[in-house]
């Protein structure tokens, strides 16, 4: 009998059981909040990167093109028309040789069209969208996204083109739930000014209609 009260006496008693219940949800609750800050604090962290390499590609990608085209042709609507380069040397604006940067109409991301039809196009055409449209209807257009995701895109110029050296494109990005101000700015290394036919009124370039 003494044996079996000292066995019943040594077990947990119902407070006992109450507070070791107790501070284990204690212990779980600290876990599972921890766990879930962890969890967010990644997915910032990845997000911020991804972000951060969009913008590192863009500054990159949009430097080399302004800074080694040929000529900003014209900014039209909500694009700017690049005469990427003379690729076969002819002095004229081959569809191959044409770059537009896309802004959307709600400016909210930044992406290339490029063309591979050969096929010449004037200045003229390409200030007043004529270009663009014919050779979206062609068909032979590849996109390539460089800011899929941001807002209040601006492009700025020293002089209106055809006539700019400088070209700046500036938007937001939403980071750590805040906006921040970013801008990609280049001058043009071998600006194709001599080819225009008027400083003042410059519509065409030389032999582009011949």
């Amino acid at each position: 009998m003494d044996r079996y009260r000292q066995k019943c006496e040594s077990g947990f008693t119902l407070a006992e059981l109450l507070v070791a219940l107790m501070v284990t949800s204690i212990i779980l609750a600290a876990v599972a909040t921890l766990a879930f800050a962890m969890g967010s604090v990644k997915d910032s962290t990845d997000d911020t990167s991804f972000k951060q390499a969009h913008l590192r590609y863009a500054t990159l990608r949009l430097n080399d093109l302004i800074r080694n085209c040929k000529l900003v042709c014209a900014a039209v609507g909500d694009d700017v028309a690049i005469w990427r380069a003379d690729d076969n040397g002819d002095k004229k604006i081959n569809a191959s040789e044409l770059v537009y940067i896309e802004a959307g109409t709600e400016r909210n991301y930044i992406r290339l069209l490029e063309f591979t039809a050969a096929d010449e196009k004037t200045l003229i055409d390409i200030q007043n969208g004529a270009a663009k449209q014919a050779l979206l209807v062609s068909g032979s257009c590849k996109r390539t996204e460089i800011m899929p995701v941001c807002s209040d895109v601006q492009f700025s110029f020293d002089e209106a083109p055809p006539l700019s050296k400088f070209v700046s494109i500036s938007f937001k990005v939403l980071e750590n739930n805040a906006l921040c101000q970013r801008q990609v700015s280049g001058k043009l290394r071998g600006w194709a000014g001599n080819l225009l036919n008027s400083q003042t009124n410059p519509t065409l370039i030389v032999n582009d209609d011949d």
